[in-house]
């Protein structure tokens, strides 16, 4: 049976970010620092790949980085998208953000790339 691991692409596109910043945090995280990022399980040709289900420990990385949560900064690409949706919808950014923070409440097992996914798909169709 293949096995399938997550490469670069497939953990930014998890997280809604670019895979440059996946480069990046890589490079300024590197194994042995304060902070290290996620090793990966696998590396073919020097591409690294991580197994799927290690992408709960990439995302409780992230969310410890320093200066997480403290404002600034632009949101996530899958946060923009929903933004964008929400007030497309009518919703003001504090009611979209709100409503996000409820249904993150509500379902604890999807992270927020994928609850703002879910989120578009209800208001497209």
């Amino acid at each position: 049976m293949t096995e399938r691991y997550l490469g670069v692409i497939g953990v930014a596109e998890a997280l809604g970010v670019s895979r440059h910043a996946v480069h990046k945090w890589r490079t300024r995280y590197p194994g042995g620092s304060e902070q290290p990022f996620p090793e990966p399980d696998v590396e073919v040709d020097g591409a690294p790949g991580w197994r799927a289900d290690r992408l709960d420990e990439i995302v409780r990385w992230r969310e410890s980085l320093p200066g997480r949560g403290a404002g600034g900064g632009r949101p996530s690409l899958a946060r923009q998208e929903y933004l964008k949706a929400a007030m497309a919808r009518g919703l003001d950014r504090d009611e979209a953000m709100r409503a996000l923070a409820t249904f993150a409440v509500e379902f604890p097992e999807m992270t927020e790339p994928e609850l703002c996914a879910w989120l578009v798909g209800k208001f497209r169709g």
